[in-house]
């Protein structure tokens, strides 16, 4: 019988400084994700006050046939929140000839920290429709 000595310079595994360099890499490539993912997520969070807007608008619009001028919240049957919650929604100026309706960021949700966003608003005056801001509008 013959035993084959095994060499003691061969192993597996990774050296300490080897972990150590995959850890930093992987730390630096999570620090400049982080803040473009969360910018994702604030934009598409936008969706969510654009969507009740325009489901105002319509409740609205089907109010206003039926009644001589443009209701409240509470007289078209709408919530004052959005659906995820990351909005509140009012009326405002409701008249015979126009509404605004304004979605505002939740304090303490994430999108408070949305800066350009933090009111959206849809105006309707005599047929005439403005949204502002723009940017928080485009897709």
């Amino acid at each position: 019988m013959t035993f084959i000595k095994k060499s003691m310079t061969t192993s597996k595994g990774f050296t300490l400084i080897e972990l150590m360099l995959v850890v930093a890499v992987v730390g630096i490539l999570a620090a400049i994700a982080m803040p473009a993912y969360s910018g994702y997520i604030q934009k598409s969070r936008r969706t969510d006050a654009t969507v009740a807007i325009r489901a105002v608008q319509f409740a609205q619009e089907k109010y206003r046939g039926n009644n001589t001028s443009y209701g409240s919240l509470t007289d078209i049957g709408m919530p004052s929140t959005t659906e995820s919650g990351y909005y509140t929604i009012a009326v405002s100026s409701a008249t015979a000839t126009g509404y605004v309706v304004t979605a505002t960021a939740v304090s303490g949700k994430s999108q408070a920290s949305d800066s350009d966003c933090t009111a959206i608003q849809l105006q309707q005056a005599a047929g005439s429709i403005t949204t502002t801001p723009s940017a928080c509008w485009s897709k």
